[in-house]
């Protein structure tokens, strides 16, 4: 019996000048190409003659300006939504998701923005949901705090659902444009979605025909519980990075589970993990691009980075070459304290 053919899914997640800390220092890369459109146009048309499903851009919405950033080239960046449609333009196939976050945003406006998106595009819209862990963008946006990690999850989970009502409301064929007659729509196909919930109030219906493929494509990337429950319940595809095949086997089979006990389909949830690559004609050779990156990363950027991953720890009073300051010191009555 033949087997199945399965095909691989592919994205290609474009940031800025590249993801690793130093490319932009790289004498073979464009220093200004997170702003540049043909720089984009480039990449996009290259991943779609490669046969990637989507591009994707991240975001967020305040500047970079925490130590070391000035050293970085995470500071300017385009907006997406803006950006895309201009990829669109120039591209046939290929899938185009941008991030956009729930804290700042307000329902209608996104509803609307990924529609016209997907209209467009022929259909090939993407929405990256997320929750925004960025506390610097909360005052850009008449706040003087962040929302609480509880907050900032059940805000999303009413988003989605106040979004795809949005997108609900009209049917496929509602938009008659019926010349000879008179009629522009079908009245009797609208539906208005008169949400009232915690976060949101809002009437709809949209002023965005329904999309060409129902819905734009919905992207999650939440790890913590939160996050999972959210992409269980609303996700059409998860991004996600592990540092080894076992993590990230655990990851699949308990996202997989989720979505079963929601009442999905374990297949309607597809599971993108993330992977960085130098590319070289020999091994060699790649290693030696790497080293050449590794080399420009300056200390103050690589310190930066290390404490957001540590999630935003303070090590500017620690030495570079000291060990890593324990965050929660276990106490052992034997051994004295230790990480």
């Amino acid at each position: 019996m033949k087997q199945a053919q399965r095909q691989m899914h592919l994205g290609a997640f474009l940031m800025e000048t590249g993801h690793h800390l130093a490319a932009w220092r790289h004498p073979s890369v464009q220093a200004n190409a997170g702003t540049s459109l043909q720089a984009y146009v480039a990449l996009a048309q290259s991943a779609e003659r490669a046969c990637f499903d989507a591009i994707f851009l991240a975001d967020n919405v305040a500047a970079n300006l925490a130590p070391g950033a000035h050293r970085a080239a995470r500071s300017d960046r385009l907006d997406p939504l803006t950006l895309l449609p201009a990829l669109a333009a120039v591209t046939q196939r290929i899938g185009l998701v941008a991030t956009a976050t729930t804290s700042y945003n307000e329902p209608y406006h996104i509803a609307r923005k990924f529609a016209t998106l997907d209209h467009l595009s022929g259909g090939r819209a993407g929405w990256n949901l997320v929750t925004s862990d960025n506390a610097a963008e909360a005052e850009n946006f008449n706040r003087s705090s962040h929302f609480a990690h509880a907050e900032r999850y059940a805000r999303a989970h009413e988003f989605h659902q106040v979004v795809t009502g949005l997108w609900d409301s009209w049917g496929d064929n509602s938009f008659v444009r019926d010349q000879a007659n008179g009629v522009y729509y079908d009245p009797a196909t609208v539906h208005t979605l008169n949400h009232q919930g915690r976060f949101f109030s809002v009437k709809g219906p949209l002023n965005v025909p329904r999309s060409p493929q129902g819905w734009p494509v919905v992207v999650q990337a939440g790890a913590s519980e939160d996050g999972r429950v959210l992409a269980a319940q609303t996700a059409d595809v998860v991004f996600t990075a592990h540092p080894d095949l076992k993590a990230a086997q655990i990851f699949y089979q308990d996202m997989k589970a989720r979505a079963i006990a929601v009442g999905r389909a374990p297949e309607s949830l597809k599971i993108m993990p993330g992977l960085s690559v130098i590319v070289g004609r020999t091994e060699e050779e790649a290693q030696q691009r790497f080293a050449e990156l590794q080399a420009l990363i300056h200390p103050e950027v690589g310190v930066a980075l290390l404490a957001r991953m540590l999630g935003n720890f303070d090590l500017s009073a620690y030495p570079i070459d000291g060990p890593l300051p324990c965050r929660s010191p276990i106490v052992d009555s034997a051994a004295g304290k230790r990480c």
